[in-house]
């Protein structure tokens, strides 16, 4: 094989510059709670790189710290983009972006989620991302409409019960 078509270790120790994580094309809508996560996140990576900067002797923590440093663009990038929604005074009168939304499915089982920005997504926790296929069915609905909430296994209809300010 052709040497040029080789990477030899050279011994260097020189940081690494990880590829940029991809943005979301959607706009970066945020609760209160997403931006305040987004800016913890940021400081933390922050205290993260001074440790491993101080310990760049070490080559050891060179992968790390390009880790870190590519994960805190991707943090600065989304809070450059954010748009701050705060909640509105008073009653949801329809499922709005950082509502809480209370359903029925068709056996009748209920589940809550809370519409919130892409980084604060946890599906887990019922937290669901405002582009997402959920969201994006529940979104603009009030309490009795019967929305279809489109699923690779089919069409899943839920009936709104209720609409919150989130918790």
């Amino acid at each position: 094989m052709n040497k040029a078509f080789t990477k030899e270790d050279d011994g260097s120790t020189a940081p690494q510059r990880l590829d940029d994580l991809p943005i979301s094309p959607h706009p970066n809508y945020v609760t209160p709670r997403g931006l305040a996560q987004l800016e913890g996140r940021a400081e933390a990576l922050e205290t993260e790189i001074t440790r491993l900067r101080g310990a760049a002797e070490d080559p050891e923590t060179l992968y790390p710290l390009a880790v870190a440093e590519r994960d805190l663009r991707y943090v600065e990038a989304r809070l450059a983009s954010a748009h701050l929604v705060t909640p509105p005074e008073g009653a949801y009168p329809r499922v709005q972006f950082g509502a809480t939304v209370d359903v029925l499915n068709e056996d009748g089982a209920p589940a809550s989620y809370t519409i919130v920005g892409e980084d604060e997504a946890d599906p887990g926790a019922g937290l669901i991302g405002a582009p997402s296929p959920l969201a994006r069915a529940l979104l603009e609905a009030e309490v009795g409409d019967i929305v279809e909430w489109p699923r690779p296994s089919g069409m899943v209809e839920l009936e709104i019960t209720a609409i919150r300010k989130a918790s």
